[in-house]
């Protein structure tokens, strides 16, 4: 095993812990939603949002017990945002990380229930742990995820993408629909765990500059795999977009120009790293997974 395979092995282990520690017990009242809440985080994902977080973090220098509660915050928004961009009323899907998605395993009004419980826990996490000597950074962090979460992120660009269906969009439209939908959480991952450590403001400059462009990159190769891959491979079904006929980076440009700007996404990020030197190790190989990932 690799160096950086043993490094995601371990992060994906202890992560994992992490979130059976913080999440509610099922058998804590109400059960039924919290083990939904539970069913629909844990076993399951690449943690890729978590990883990048540690990374970030191992780059400023911040201690570990820290980055793990920013990473458990983030993927908790992450989890909230696919139970409810499963449900009928949005992308009325059946699979999830290769199992029922939450609506079908328990019901509409749970799944509802466990985004709202998520997002909740993610911002109750932000708030009682000690992230930062300095309150006021603490605070930025808060801000931080709210904006990525909310209209001028995910949300907003899950309400970009519900509006685009059957419409031709350009690259820019695109492109902006992406850096709200995907980028804007991932670059709040590499920027929170990053809070929790100590470095300037033209660094953290450059780590979002990172995080832009490799947030693109991640939905680019999405898109690709939704074309080429199988069901079975994805733990989510295959061709859903494009049998929905939403616009993607494939009906766009065409297979090949689609994994050629992933290409020069992923140069883009490498090239914001140069200044941090072997600090930024992780960050670099965590691009080079998101960009030849096969799932």
């Amino acid at each position: 095993m690799s160096d950086f395979s043993f490094w995601v092995s371990a992060h994906q282990s202890r992560f994992e812990d992490t979130l059976k520690r913080l999440l509610p017990q099922a058998e804590v009242a109400p059960q039924r939603l919290h083990a939904a809440m539970r069913y629909s985080v844990l076993e399951g994902g690449k943690r890729v949002r978590p990883l990048l977080a540690f990374a970030a973090g191992e780059l400023s220098g911040a201690p570990v017990e820290r980055v793990e509660i920013a990473a458990a915050a983030v993927e908790l928004i992450h989890a909230y945002s696919l139970v409810h961009d499963d449900m009928p009323c949005m992308d009325d899907d059946v699979l999830r990380r290769g199992k029922p998605t939450c609506h079908v395993e328990y019901d509409e009004a749970t799944a509802l229930l466990v985004g709202d419980a998520l997002q909740s826990l993610a911002f109750q996490l932000l708030s009682e742990h000690r992230l930062n000597e300095d309150a006021a950074k603490q605070l930025q962090m808060v801000k931080l995820l709210a904006i990525a979460s909310g209209s001028r992120g995910m949300a907003g660009g899950q309400a970009i993408d519900l509006a685009s269906v059957g419409k031709q969009l350009t690259l820019p439209e695109l492109e902006q629909m992406h850096i709200h939908k995907t980028g804007a959480l991932i670059r709040a991952s590499i920027l929170l765990g990053a809070h929790c450590g100590n470095l300037d403001q033209t660094q953290l400059d450059k780590l979002d500059r990172y995080g832009k462009c490799i947030g693109l990159a991640f939905q680019v190769v999405d898109d690709v795999l939704d074309s080429e891959a199988d069901t079975a491979t994805l733990g989510k079904t295959a061709g859903k977009d494009a049998n929905n006929d939403k616009p993607t980076y494939v009906t766009l440009l065409g297979v090949q120009a689609a994994k050629k700007m992933a290409a020069e996404l992923h140069g883009d990020a490498l090239d914001t790293l140069v200044e941090f030197g072997a600090a930024a190790q992780r960050l670099r190989e965590l691009a080079d997974f998101i960009v030849k990932r096969k799932y």
